[in-house]
């Protein structure tokens, strides 16, 4: 499924569209360069999953943690790590084990240890339009 937006608030609409058809142990894996858009996508899972505070990047802690929603969100943004390993290392098999949804900025960088993750892909096609590619989970 493929969505255009033309604002960061519709791109939260994306995100908490999908929320609901979420259940526990997904894992999405969000792909897309600077600024395409995935935390905006990531802000409209948390409420769209009952969190109600606000959510930022994990960019210097790795990952934030909501919880108090429907299912607890793990965010994730792997930009700085240098393999797999080190995700491995911060304790991913525990996030999966906890029954939440784990939102992972950066997949790409960890290589296939996330196959099987439902893909959402943000594209800029413009300063504020941006093209959401959804596989492997339907709103």
């Amino acid at each position: 499924m493929t969505v255009l937006t033309h604002s960061p608030a519709e791109t939260e609409q994306a995100g908490e569209a999908l929320a609901n058809a979420l259940t526990a142990g997904t894992v999405l894996a969000l792909q897309g360069d600077l600024g395409a858009g995935k935390t905006a996508f990531t802000r409209g899972l948390a409420r769209g999953l009952g969190y109600p505070g606000a959510v930022t990047s994990p960019t210097f802690t790795i990952v934030n943690e909501y919880e108090g929603g429907r299912l607890p969100l793990f965010h994730f943004d792997l930009y700085r790590l240098g393999s797999a390993d080190e995700l491995w290392d911060i304790g991913w098999e525990d996030y999966m084990d906890r029954g939440g949804v784990c939102a992972v900025e950066w997949s790409e960088r960890v290589g296939d240890l996330l196959a099987g993750a439902a893909m959402v892909t943000l594209r800029r096609v413009d300063d504020e339009t941006r093209e959401i590619t959804i596989e492997g989970v339907e709103p």
